[in-house]
């Protein structure tokens, strides 16, 4: 299977850093993993402070990486022990073939939690410090009226696969979350959200592009589900948003 075999070169390269702890999280975890869709999404703890050298080396073994099926959807970040409980710290990451610095939402750390799937070392409960339901609601709050309200007033992102995808299943996660204080699948996302209102043809083309391999949508269809993703999912974070906000 190409996603064990990257898997298992990409230990074998990261044992020269000695990590504490390498983690998946996302759908890798999360039991809804499709093979040449999904991103890898992983989690490397390392025990010392990063120092350029480090950085290099993470850097060199990602881009040896390169050649590999489904390589570019790899995306790791790197704690260490004395970093991992800051909630806020940038960490260094590589994702989307560069390096980068981001943090760990409080999503992805309850996922650890809750599902994280151990790679090599150390479990999460050994180490990451768990995530207080407040401090989880007000990121998914934060996370819809912050980066997802704005995104639906731009029409050019929403004839893009991955706006609607994740805009509509990240909303259905969110409203779970906040309603149950629960972490759902994209799937059981997919499942939910007709229910939730929002427009039943759009949430079949997700499916179907999700789980089997249909032709190309028409530009007619591309520009009409742009239209009805977006009419839903104003109003719909709104109403979130005012619920819980």
């Amino acid at each position: 299977m190409p996603t064990d075999a990257l898997l298992d070169r990409f230990l074998t390269g990261l044992a020269v850093l000695a990590p504490v702890a390498v983690w998946a999280h996302g759908s890798l975890a999360g039991g809804d993993y499709q093979e040449g869709r999904s991103d890898l999404d992983l989690i490397a703890v390392l025990e010392h402070p990063l120092r350029l050298s480090t950085v290099r080396r993470a850097v060199v073994l990602h881009r040896a990486l390169r050649a590999e099926p489904l390589a570019a959807g790899l995306h790791c970040s790197y704690l260490t022990t004395t970093t991992l409980g800051d909630a806020d710290h940038q960490h260094l990451t590589w994702a989307h073939n560069r390096v980068m610095r981001r943090t760990v939402t409080p999503v992805t750390r309850r996922e650890l939690h809750v599902f994280g799937r151990v790679l090599h070392g150390r479990s999460p409960a050994e180490l990451l410090p768990p995530v207080p339901d407040r401090e989880l609601d007000d990121f998914v709050v934060r996370d819809q009226r912050e980066f997802w309200r704005p995104a639906v007033r731009k029409p050019h992102l929403w004839k893009q696969d991955a706006w609607v995808d994740l805009g509509l299943m990240t909303f259905a996660r969110a409203t779970v979350t906040l309603r149950e204080g629960r972490l759902i699948s994209k799937r059981e996302s997919l499942d939910l959200l007709p229910g939730l209102g929002a427009p039943v043809e759009v949430v079949e083309d997700i499916r179907r592009r999700r789980y089997s391999d249909p032709p190309p949508p028409a530009p007619e269809w591309t520009a009409r589900r742009s239209g009805l993703t977006r009419s839903y999912l104003g109003p719909a974070i709104d109403a979130l948003v005012t619920a819980y906000g």
